[in-house]
């Protein structure tokens, strides 16, 4: 039985964690997207 909730438990930190790099991918993915617009039209150029 405790072996059970020591696994149950790692699972569940490995679950937070990738809920945590999916937001975090998420939220650059808008950033990228917000800048590529920007780009796209002229409000920021690249010299």
């Amino acid at each position: 039985m405790d072996e059970q909730t020591h696994i149950a438990k790692i699972l569940s930190d490995m679950d937070a964690e990738i809920a945590a790099l999916e937001a975090k991918l998420a939220k650059y993915q808008h950033i990228k997207q917000g800048m590529m617009q920007n780009l796209l039209t002229g409000r920021i150029r690249l010299i």
